[in-house]
């Protein structure tokens, strides 16, 4: 990269101000840094009022500013088209460059191709550098030099990879580089909640560098018992850092690093490399995003693309008592109900209810998925992609379409005394563990000593789980014979 007057960092995923590969490298090559980040209106003006992610956001870019701020530096915070306030800025501060962490979902590469576009024809460079994944694209590959599909050889090349090639943990340092930002004009100028267009409150969980570093922290205090404790919702003990990752606000290099440091001491347990785990399948997503484009409206393997879902009246009354967690089987509307009441559902709930909604009420799962875009904090499309087409069976190394989970089954595995369905289906708070696992199986006189009568207090069930696997094993016949 060519050593530059002035250059601006536009952050957008990665709201932090260390081990930042854009700010490293600007501060690195350049006599005065800018620093922005811009609301989009485009993203924003379609969300709800009380959307929580804006109101994450919004807490995290007061502590980026602050932190910037402490290094000598602040935040420039526009709101509006991209396209058309960065080299606007970029022209006003007379930048020769804008540097941003690549961002590889498809509407971000189209964005970024045209921005750089329009900064070329300004006579500016745009450079975008990998920031937000250990290993992007096309840097982790077969022996024949071909793309993986299965998360498990994938895994095993990513970990080889990363032994031989240590530097790719290596930190991008900010602090001792301060000198070269520009100095703040004077107080901050942040806009509240409501000058955005937003109803004020407080963010869904800690938010921030400080916010992501006392979940951590909080985390791996634990984290030796992750591998069992991560499948049980009542437990409370997976980290919590997804919404971090999503916005940036804490580095998955510095996750990484401390991962793997303790899988090679022993200080995490078991629980540490299952952790590392779950981080490697982030990357696996984002590249099977990154080279495969078209699952975001088509499924990964062509031949699941002739599946007739359900559709129609009755397709979207059962939609809707899914969304509403009104299916009447217990741990699919306790986790519906977390889901819309804090933005938050845990990973194995995530499998659960999306099996449900494909396989047990045979609903497309681009509906789910769209759902849970609008519900959830920690909403990414690569991950969130992936995991419904894991669940719906038509993704890259995803359930097989002939293994059905069974929601009373999950139930009694996963929350066995029944604990998080009491919190979050109080109407079944009275009920034992023998009987909230599938009340319509409970005699009407024992609902009625425990205050619960199915059809006004908990609906029955939508559907009959033997009935509705028959009819997924029908629906899946159409493509049994081109996947084998």
């Amino acid at each position: 990269m060519m050593n530059m007057s002035n250059s601006l960092v536009w952050f957008r995923r990665d709201l932090r101000a260390f081990d930042h590969a854009a700010l490293h490298r600007a501060l690195t090559t350049s006599n005065c840094v800018y620093c922005v980040f811009v609301y989009d209106r485009d993203i924003l003006d379609p969300l709800p009022r009380d959307d929580r992610r804006v109101r994450f956001i919004h807490a995290s870019i007061a502590s980026l500013d602050a932190e910037l701020r402490r290094l000598g530096a602040y935040l420039i915070v526009r709101q509006g088209r991209p396209l058309d306030v960065i080299p606007a800025l970029a022209a006003e501060l007379e930048a020769d460059a804008v540097l941003v962490g690549s961002d590889y979902e498809p509407d971000a590469v189209e964005r970024d191709a045209r921005m750089n576009a329009r900064l070329e024809a300004d006579g500016r460079k745009f450079f975008s550098l990998k920031d937000q994944v250990i290993f992007e694209k096309e840097e982790v590959l077969t022996l024949a030099k071909g793309p993986f599909s299965v998360f498990t050889p994938y895994k095993n090349a990513w970990l080889k990879r990363l032994a031989a090639m240590p530097e790719t943990l290596a930190s991008y340092p900010v602090d001792q580089y301060a000198d070269a930002f520009a100095p703040p004009p004077g107080p901050p100028a942040l806009p509240s909640l409501e000058e955005l267009g937003f109803e004020p409150g407080e963010p869904p969980l800690p938010a921030g560098m400080e916010g992501a570093e006392e979940l951590f922290e909080r985390f791996v205090g634990h984290i030796a018992d992750y591998g069992r404790a991560r499948d049980f919702p009542s437990e409370n003990c997976t980290s919590r850092l997804s919404t971090h990752l999503r916005f940036g606000t804490t580095s998955i290099r510095h996750l990484v690093r401390t991962a793997q440091q303790m899988v090679v001491t022993g200080a995490g347990g078991p629980g540490a490399s299952v952790w590392l785990s779950e981080l490697i399948w982030r990357d696996f997503y984002s590249m099977i995003l990154a080279r495969n484009p078209h699952v975001v409206t088509r499924s990964f393997k062509p031949a699941f693309d002739a599946l007739a879902w359900e559709s129609g009246e009755e397709a979207d009354a059962l939609f809707a008592a899914w969304c509403e967690g009104r299916t009447g089987y217990p741990l699919v509307d306790a986790a519906m109900a977390q889901l819309n009441q804090t933005g938050f559902m845990h990973n194995r709930l995530r499998m659960v209810t999306a099996s449900f909604l494909t396989k047990d009420l045979g609903i497309d799962w681009r509906r789910g998925e769209r759902y849970f875009a609008l519900k959830l904090n920690d909403y990414e499309l690569a991950s969130n992609n992936g995991g419904w087409q894991w669940a719906a069976s038509t993704g890259c190394d995803a359930q097989p379409w002939f293994r059905i989970f069974n929601p009373v089954s999950q139930s009694l595995r996963f929350d066995g005394q029944g604990e998080f369905i009491r919190e979050w289906v109080p109407a079944l708070e009275r009920l034992g563990a023998k009987e909230i696992h599938a009340p319509w199986l409970v005699g009407d006189a024992v609902l009625a000593e425990k205050g619960v009568v199915l059809g006004r207090d908990y609906p029955l069930p939508v559907v009959e789980h033997d009935q509705a696997r028959k009819k997924t094993l029908e629906r899946f016949s159409v493509v049994k014979k081109a996947v084998g």
